[in-house]
């Protein structure tokens, strides 16, 4: 069972803002930040934008539509979909560094009045039921171990018609999984299900499951030509996971290609739907 506190701590380095902005000033950016340099370290999951664009355009967002991002992290998804599909997007995030740093990191971008993100439990948000018109959860579930209290309360937030894009890392096979991953030093912080457990969680919230993928082969190509772009190069740049993740961000994601190649874990993205 993971504890929040120690997932909270897990991520929290006291000087993550810090950090990015020291590593935008070595990069040249100007005011306001783009968001295409943003993406090496606001954008740290599997296939990182480019997943968020297939995730977004799967939920069919449109134009002035109020949605929710659970688990935002510093904001890469919800400044991304604020500017693209022209929403306006709240981001809930446990870790109060995440979102003090995204807050920044968005006003940089020009985008505060799109993008309002706010620290609280997936488990409990602090917001009233029916009040967005679409929600996703990116790589987030892998550190909740109560999954059908997580659905249940994205559903509880949702209006009817509206659909919930889910993008985790599940676990798919046998064997241990090899520590640490970005999302844990170790077993106590992790709580990787299996899909199954989501589609329970899913129809016991009363949401219908329109789509299920395996990204597994799309994650292949995304490490692929991460190991491509690192060969030969001269250390880390100026932005990358590395910022938020730490000296052990290369074992980390080492980690990652490792149990996918072992077929103990898999990416997999689910779409479902509230009935109305």
């Amino acid at each position: 069972m993971t504890d929040s506190r120690d997932v909270s701590d897990h991520y929290t380095s006291g000087s993550l803002l810090e950090k990015i902005e020291e590593g935008l000033r070595a990069a040249g950016a100007g005011r306001p930040v783009p968001l295409e340099l943003l993406a090496a370290v606001d954008e740290l999951h599997i296939g990182g934008r480019a997943a968020t664009e297939l995730l977004l355009e799967r939920l069919g967002l449109r134009e002035g539509q109020r949605v929710l991002d659970v688990g935002c992290g510093i904001g890469g998804p919800a400044r991304f979909a604020a500017h693209g599909c022209r929403v306006e997007v709240v981001g809930l995030d446990l870790t109060a560094e995440f979102v003090e740093t995204g807050r920044a990191l968005t006003a940089m971008a020009g985008l505060s009045d799109r993008v309002r993100l706010v620290q609280g439990s997936a488990l409990e948000m602090p917001f009233g039921a029916g009040e967005f018109d679409a929600a996703w959860m990116i790589h987030v579930g892998m550190n909740i171990a109560d999954k059908h209290r997580l659905v249940a309360e994205m559903a509880r937030v949702l209006a009817p018609g509206a659909r919930l894009a889910i993008f985790d890392v599940m676990k798919v096979g046998p064997g241990d999984i090899d520590y640490p991953v970005p999302w844990a030093q170790g077993p106590r912080q992790s709580a990787l299900a299996a899909p199954a457990v989501y589609r329970e969680a899913i129809a016991a919230a009363g949401l219908e499951l329109l789509s299920e993928l395996d990204r597994t082969a799309f994650a292949e190509a995304f490490f692929a030509r991460r190991a491509a772009a690192a060969a030969g190069g001269e250390g880390p740049p100026p932005l990358g996971p590395h910022l938020v993740l730490g000296a052990d961000a290369g074992q980390k994601m080492g980690n990652v290609v490792a149990n996918l190649r072992a077929g103990r874990i898999a990416p997999v993205e689910m779409i479902a739907r509230k009935p109305g």
